[in-house]
């Protein structure tokens, strides 16, 4: 990521000038962002340029879930503990600026990297998003998450894959 800093959102950052064409995600970081994370309801990180460190280029939210044992395909049961529901970490939003192409794919890789770390002190054996609609479906899909079979807009990536990146 040379170039670019992905960061905790501070007071620092610029929230009313992104715009990522879905007026949902602008106005929950432009109005909601800040106040989740002061609940800790999320942690909410965004990725700025170095050379202009207050713009938010993209972000993305990250907090803990479960998913249900019974929702997991059989092949991924398999290699779990029987427990009824299994830890994981949600990427609950992710959007990247319009005037930013590239950068959300900067933005998955620092999540990823970020549960990983996160995974090695507080368990959790997945990666969950939430795809809304079929472009985020693809994007996730092409960098391996599987879709959920009865939770259609929910998909994973097994930890274990995302240690090995």
């Amino acid at each position: 990521m040379i170039g670019y800093i992905c960061e905790p959102l501070g007071n620092q950052h610029d929230r009313t000038h992104f715009d990522c064409g879905v007026s949902v995600l602008n106005d929950y970081l432009a109005k909601y962002a800040k106040q989740d994370v002061k609940r800790k309801a999320s942690a909410v990180f965004v990725l700025v340029n170095r050379d202009d460190p207050k713009r938010i280029l993209g972000f993305y939210t990250l907090c803990a879930t479960s998913v249900e044992l019974s929702e997991l395909p059989e092949e991924v049961i398999r290699k779990l503990p029987r427990y009824p529901e299994i830890p994981a970490i949600l990427i609950g939003r992710l959007a990247r600026d319009m005037n930013s192409p590239g950068v959300g794919q900067l933005l998955l890789a620092d999540a990823i990297a970020r549960c990983v770390r996160v995974a090695s002190e507080i368990a959790a054996s997945m990666i969950v998003v939430d795809s809304k609609g079929d472009a985020a479906t693809r994007f996730y899909a092409k960098f391996g998450f599987i879709s959920l079979p009865k939770l259609t807009d929910r998909m994973f990536f097994p930890m274990q894959t995302a240690e090995k990146l």
